[in-house]
Parts: C-alpha cells; structure tokens; sequence
C-alpha cells in the first residue's frame, strides 16, 4: 500500500470515521435537485451556477444538511480543465465558489467533488495517464486551497482514470481521498473492472474510503459491496441511485421512494459500508431516511492497534489511536489485478499461481531480436499463448542492453494490457523501468524485484510504496546468495521489516529463496527447499522461485525441473516462475492442486484428465524392454525421444497454439481461480472458426489469421490478409474469415473471457486487414464499412442535449468503425434538431443516441420522437449509464444496446435485414 501519509484532519467527526469509528453521511443526487429547480439548462457545464447562481446551490446544498448529511460535495463534477475549455471560468475559480456555497449552506464537512475527465484515456483513447493526472492533480489542489476538509473522486468507469484521480489527489495534497467506481448490473465497470479490484488497487494507492456509486439502486448494489468489503483496506462507501430511472408524463423519476431507499440500506450497511450517501434520484428525504436509520444502528466493532491514518498536528483528538486496517471486514491477501482479473491469495488459504516466465529476454534469441526490432506483436503472441496454457500472471522483461528500458518496459507493459487481461509482473533491475510502467499500469503490478542490499531497498521500496504494489525480494545482499536456509532467511526477514517500514504490508511481500543449479551447486538445492519452508513458517509470507534455474546444465531438464517444481511446493512454494506451454509442469500444477485442496472436489482435475490416457506410460504396443524398471524414457512428452536440449519453445520462440483454449474462468469478483487450465494435457488445438471450402487448400493460414484476430495483433493480421488476397477473392476473405472471428470475438466477450480493451484490439487487427483490402480491391463497395453513398452502411452517434459526458459515445464510434461501418459522430449536447439535420444530409438509416445524466435522458425522448415524426424508416438506438431495456421501451426508441459491442450486433443486423 502507499507510504502513510500525514493527513489534515481538523473535524472529530471526520476523524472517528477515518478509525472505523463512526459513520459518515453523505448527500444525495444534486443533479436531482438542479432538475427540479430548472437550472439544467442554463449552462452546458451545470459547475458554472456556483458561480452565476450561488443561492440556488446554496439552497439545495442546505437541504441535505437540514436532512442530515454530515459532508456536502461541492457542484464541481465537471470542474476540470477539459470542461472548462469553452468558459470563461478557471478551475480553481470554480472550486473556490463551489466550496464557499457549501459551506455557506451550512456543510459540516465539504467534500471537493471530482468527477471523470470525460475523455478516454490510452489505448483506447488519446489521453495519456500523466495528462489525466495533471488535471486531476489541478482540481485536488484546487479543492484544498477552496477549503475542502476531503476530496471524492466519483463515478468513474476506467480503473486506470481513477487511479490517476486517486494519485494525483493523495500526492497533491494532505487530504482524506475517497474514491468511488460505477459498475453495471454484470457487476463490472464498462472496461471490465470489478468491485474487488477496484478496492484492491485504489485501496493500496492510499485512498481513505473504496466503493461504488450510482447505476444501481440500494439492492442491486447490496451484492458488489459484500463482494468488495473482504479486499479492501481502507473505508467502504456505497452511494446507490434511487433505483432506475423512468418516463412518467415526460419526466426522469425513480423507483425507490425513501422509506424503501432506507431500508434497502441495511443490508448495504450490513455488507460492511460506513459512508454512504444517495447519488441520482436521492432527495433530501431520502438522506433523512438514512440518517435516522444511522443514528439507530451501531457501528461494527473495530480493534484498534497501530495508527494507519496520521492525524495533522491541528487535528482533535490526537491521542486516539486509529485502527492500521479501518475496515473490520478487510482480509489479507496477496494481491495482483489488471483491469479485469485478480489473481489473490488469502491468509490461511492453501494456494498457487502459476507465473508465466517466456517475455523475457534471456536466452531467448528470437525475444531479444523482436525487443530489438521494436516487434511488440511478438510480446503479445507469447502472452497470449501463456494464458491458453493456464498461466496466471505474465512475468515481463525487456532488459536487452542499448534499449530504453523506462520506455519499452512501458509500452510493452501497454501493448500487453490491451490485449491479455492477466496480471503482470514488472520484472527490471531498473527503478526507473519499474516505476515508469507501474504509474500508467492499470490495476496493481507485482514488481520483481527488490533484494538485501541496503541501497536497493531505498530506491526500489518507495517506488512500490507510491504506487501500491506487491512486490517480490530476492534473498541476495551485499555478501551475494548465502549458501544456508536460515542465511536467506535472515535476509528475508530484513527485507520485509523494511518494507513494512515504508507502510508496505507483509501480505504484499513474496520471497524469492534463488533456485540454484543443481548441476553446480547440488547441496544448495536441499537448503533453498529448507529456506522456503522456514520464510513460510517465521515470516508468514508467500514464496515464488523460478524453477528452471535448477536443471541448467543438465540433461532431461523439463523432468527435473517438474521434479523439483513438486519438491518445492510440498515445501511452500506458491507462485513458481515456469514455462506454462510445458506439459508436465501442467501436469504437475493440477496435480498439486487435488493434494493441497484448491481444486475442490477434483473437478478441474477430472475434466482435464478423466478421458485421457496417462502421458507417462508406454504407447500400447511399444516395448519397454531394455528401459530400466519398465520406465519412461525421460525428457519430455510421450513419444518423443530422449533430448538433453531444450525443445525451440524453451527457447522463446513463439507459440503457435490456437486460441480456442482461451480461459473462462472468471467469477462476479474477477478473482480467478488461479491456473484453471494449467494441468490439461495438452494445449487446445484446432481452429476457432470453421474452414471453408473455399479455404480448404489453405487452412492453416485461415486459422493463423483468426488466432491473430483473437489477439489483438494488426501487423500481422495485415500480412496474412496480404498474403491470402494473393490466390483469394477479397469479399471472401471477409465473410469467411473476419466476420466469423468478429462472432467469436463477441461471443468471448459476452462470456466474460474478453474485456473492453481486448474486444477493441481485436476490431483494431480486423480494421487493419480490411483497410488493406480496400486498399487492394480499389472499389469501394466490396468491404464493409465502406459505402457509395453515406446512408449505405453510415450510423449517425451523438451524446444528447444536455449531456456532456461523451465516453460511451466514444468507444460505441471506434468499435463501429474497426467493424467497418461509417460513423459521423456530431458530438455531445446535441439538440434534437441537430441530430434530424444530420441524418437528412448524410441519409444516415441509423441514429445512436447516449446519455449518462438522469437529468438528460428527456432530451433523449424528444430526439426519438423528433427523428420518427421526419424521417420515417429511420431507426434510433440507445444506450448509457442509465439507460435500460425498460427505459429504452419506454421512451420509442427502436433498438437498446447495453454495451459498445450491443452496439456492433445491433448495426450488423439493422444493415444485413
């Protein structure tokens, strides 16, 4: 977690709800109110009537705190400068208004009120994470120069955004940080985040209080906060929506009325949340209501130890000592995420996870050149392969000398995100490498590694303190690897003992005993089992080795180090570093998972193995004479020949194996069950879409290409594009082969195996291929996406009037686009009037219309009936944050989409009917 900062806290109230201590009340929907006054429509950006219309908010401000509400957030949602941009206001002109209304309101606590940038941020958009954080970094300071006694960063959808809000607002400033995400009725943001992995990462970074706001009503939101609670470590906040939204008689309204709101609280309460609040459609009744249902119900008990939130010297009162973990429901556990997948192991629970060591430039020729070459689809391909092979977190290394290693391990740490949704370690000797990839990485990297040495705690530590990883120490010290077990856990006890010193917790520690050759050092093999062992019993901490180094310089190396790999386990080790596309350390994985109960009741087993034969007896028919003992010739699979060399995929050399295999093991918390295919008996193989006749004489390039797609990888999709257009009409190659890999790539996504980003890479590869197919065809009507006329294949997609949040939008135009259709995007706050003249002049049959403002989905109306009135045969979709089938119903449009890749089926089939 971060470094303890020293907050200022000036409030008791605020204090004892920092310890756990108290609840927290905060206010409800102030859009809501805005509405209802009549003040949505007078400016684009509503921030601006703290300044043109003070008394207006100071009205609806002093509401809630008549209903209750000990902390008021200041009207400064969109107060950043992106937003700004086309006013006259400053942020901190804004902010410093906000605050003043609030406080004039009556506020006993103000809350300075961030909301997303409302721009993407990269890969999927062109906002880079040190852009994002300067404008965050603004509003925080900003906040705390208005006044503000904390800072809530809300409503956000990208794990990466907030984690730049959180960042920049805990490194900016001395204030608390709260911080909020929004997630759908799948339980996960838009991006694929879910509510345990948004608490794992924001909570490390040194967010005060974790939890989720709007979308959902009290009871839908019930479920995600009992999921979060366990992983986090700091306070757990819930700021439900007053159900879903509505028309009735032309007007936004909600379900849940304030005695139902409040009671659907309790069992939010009950989940663990001590700051809770209303976000849209919660009046001031509805913060009463829970106000009197808080003042009624006691606070679950928390035992204090040592002080984790540091009061500021004018803080009151000073000698109570604050719990180091506020939240009593909090469990230890080591863990990684990415956006999308958690790999954790809990105290007390028995189990592995598998890191995948192939990106990794040692000893691997053909690695080193593609890191050379500056060949990062070559990086991808050997993550992909890994996680068909059951690994679950990808160790990277981009260490070649002459390169920039800050800048590669960067960009490679980037290419892999977007298209693998595992955890990754950032494995670099370099802090300045580790540090450059572990700011933008979005979820919470394992870094590899810190050691002994004095001088490498103090550069390595702080960087794994700032930016909330786990990280691995390496049992080394100026004195080099001691040849003892107790030796290597001298030093392992000092590591963690500094590292708890920089606030990193020994739960966020694993140690690295150094596996050694056996060939060189066959004594030392015996002690690093011993030394694991004894980490796993003094210190209590997880345990990684990398396996292959024991079997250097000897023959048969995969039987020696599965051997060994088995011998460590039974010893202690957790997260062994292998080669996961080998079959027997597989077999030896998911063979240690029936022995130390992780895999309940055998059935990943049994499903793997009941109908397979035993990879290590003899062929039927095959004698075993002469072979000692009846036994298997060693070094490797059944069937192939004894080797003393490694076979070219222990060289580095990247997989071929297809993608059919990919994982889908995924929960409702995004917690794998760590290596859930590692201990198949063979990677899945075959092609993931059916061959055709007409590409029969060619079916292995047909189904390296559809591997490709399924991989995010546009260079190459292109070449063979290229190379297929050689002896294949281009049409063909379309509807033969990209639009079927499109339907596994949604198909994947609708099963949860693919995410956001990697539903986007794969339509970026297909885009690339069919560019090149027009290219090459020189006629524009033979590749979708691509039309005579603009009302052909053209789809009209504008963010409603009134609205200025055009995220959603964003991403509904490029996946459009990469599936090849037009888009001619008008924008945000676009009036119905707009929208119609547009569709005339483009002769555009389709319209997608979003909005994320409850207080704008009548503008959403009006566009629909507008459209139908002029254009008959013209078809609208929609879709947004607060937008459901009922509503969409509700409101006449034609078509709802749930998400961006709804969006490309609804279009696909509106254009093929």
């Amino acid at each position: 977690m971060a470094t303890p900062r020293k907050l200022t806290v000036t409030d008791d109230r605020l204090a004892e709800a920092l310890a756990g201590r108290a609840y927290l009340l905060f206010d409800g929907g102030m859009g809501t109110l805005v509405q209802a006054a009549g003040l949505h429509t007078i400016h684009e950006v509503p921030d601006l009537l703290n300044l043109t219309h003070p008394e207006a908010i100071v009205a609806i401000q002093r509401q809630y705190v008549e209903a209750g509400a000990d902390c008021i957030t200041t009207n400064t949602f969109s107060a950043n400068r992106l937003k700004l941009a086309s006013t006259d206001a400053t942020v901190a002109e804004v902010y410093a208004a906000a605050a003043a209304n609030a406080r004039a309101a009556g506020a006993p606590l103000v809350a300075g009120d961030i909301g997303p940038t409302g721009a993407l941020l990269e890969p999927l958009g062109t906002l880079t994470f040190d852009e994002a954080f300067d404008i965050f970094s603004e509003q925080a300071c900003a906040a705390e120069a208005a006044g503000c006694d904390l800072i809530v960063v809300e409503t956000m959808a990208d794990l990466l955004e907030a984690k730049a809000a959180v960042l920049a607002a805990v490194e900016s400033t001395t204030l608390p940080v709260f911080a909020t995400m929004t997630f759908g009725e799948d339980g996960r943001t838009f991006l694929g985040t879910t509510p345990a992995i948004a608490a794992t990462t924001l909570s490390a970074l040194g967010a005060s209080a974790v939890g989720l706001n709007c979308s959902l009503g009290p009871v839908e939101l019930a479920p995600l906060v009992e999921e979060l609670a366990p992983h986090d470590r700091a306070l757990v906040m819930a700021q439900p929506n007053a159900g879903l939204p509505r028309i009735q008689d032309g007007e936004t309204v909600f379900d849940v009325g304030p005695d139902e709101f409040a009671r659907a609280m309790e069992a939010i309460l009950d989940a663990g949340a001590t700051v809770v609040g209303g976000c849209c459609g919660t009046t001031p009744a509805h913060i009463a209501a829970l106000s009197a249902l808080l003042d009624a119900r006691p606070l679950p008990a928390v035992e204090p130890s040592a002080p984790r939130v540091i009061l500021s010297e004018r803080s009151e009162p000073k000698d109570l000592p604050a719990p180091s973990i506020p939240n009593p429901l909090y469990r230890p556990a080591f863990a990684v995420t990415s956006a999308q997948q958690m790999v954790s192991l809990p105290e007390g629970e028995a189990r592995i996870a598998v890191i995948g060591e192939r990106i990794n430039p040692t000893g691997k020729k053909k690695l080193k050149a593609a890191l050379q070459a500056g060949d990062v689809d070559y990086l991808v391909a050997e993550a992909a392969a890994q996680q068909r092979a059951g690994a679950d977190i990808l160790d990277v290394n981009v260490g070649v000398p002459g390169l920039d290693e800050p800048a590669l391990l960067s960009q490679v740490t980037r290419a892999l995100q977007a298209a693998v949704p595992l955890p990754l370690q950032l494995d670099s000797s370099d802090p300045a490498a580790i540090e450059a990839a572990a700011r933008a990485y979005a979820g919470r990297p394992m870094v590899n590694s810190v050691n002994g040495k004095a001088d490498n705690l103090a550069t390595v530590l702080p960087v794994v303190a700032r930016y909330g990883c786990t990280v691995v120490g390496l049992t080394l010290d100026e004195n080099g690897i001691p040849p003892t077990a107790e030796e290597r856990l001298a030093i392992a006890e000092r590591i963690v003992a500094t590292a708890e010193s920089y606030g990193i917790p020994r739960e966020d520690v694993a140690i690295d005993c150094l596996v050694m050759a056996a060939a060189t050092n066959q004594d030392e093999v015996r002690e690093i089992l011993r030394a694991v062992a004894l980490v796993k019993e003094r210190l209590g901490v997880r345990t990684v080795l990398g396996v292959s180094n024991v079997s250097f310089g000897l023959p048969a190396r995969p039987l020696v180090n599965s051997t060994f790999l088995a011998a460590a386990f039974g010893a202690g080790l957790d997260m062994p570093i292998l080669n996961p596309l080998n079959a027997r350390y597989r077999d030896t994985v998911a063979t240690f998972r029936i022995l130390n109960g992780q895999d309940a009741g055998c059935r990943a087993f049994l499903e793997a193995y009941a109908n397979t034969a035993d990879p290590y007896e003899a062929a039927a028919g095959i004698s075993t004479a002469g072979v000692v003992g009846g036994s298997i010739p060693v070094g490797g699979d059944l069937g192939r020949p004894s080797s003393s060399k490694a076979t070219p995929l222990e060289e580095g050399g990247a997989s071929t194996a297809p993608t059919d295999g990919a994982r889908n093991n995924d929960v409702a918390a995004g917690v794998f069950p760590v290596g859930g295919d590692l201990g198949r008996p063979s990677v899945p193989s075959g092609c993931p879409i059916p061959i055709t006749e007409t590409f029969a004489d060619v079916a292995d390039a047909v189904s390296h290409l559809a591997e490709c797609v399924l991989e995010g990888r546009g260079t190459p999709v292109a070449a063979a594009a290229e190379q297929l257009l050689e002896t294949h009409d281009g049409l063909a190659v379309i509807n033969d082969i990209f639009v079927p890999v499109l339907d596994v790539v949604g198909q994947k996504y609708d099963e949860g195996v693919f995410f956001l980003p990697q539903l986007m890479a794969s339509a970026e590869a297909v885009k690339a291929g069919f560019d090149l197919i027009r290219d090459h065809t020189q006629a524009a009507a033979s590749a979708p996406g691509t039309t005579n006329a603009a009302g052909d294949r053209a789809i009209i997609v504008a963010t409603v009037q009134g609205d200025i949040h055009d995220i959603g939008k964003n991403i509904v135009k490029m996946l459009l686009e990469n599936y090849g259709f037009t888009v001619i995007d008008l924008g945000r706050d676009v009036a119905p009037e707009a929208v119609l003249a547009a569709a005339r002049d483009t002769r555009a049959r389709l319209i997608g219309l979003s909005a994320l403002m409850t207080t704008t989905v009548g503008a959403m109306e009006r566009t629909i009936q507008l459209i139908h009135e002029q254009l008959p045969g013209t078809a609208v979709m929609v879709g947004g944050a607060v937008i459901t089938q009922e509503f969409a119903d509700q409101i006449g449009a034609d078509f709802y989409a749930k998400d961006a890749a709804a969006s490309t089926r609804v279009a696909s089939a509106f254009f093929d009917d």
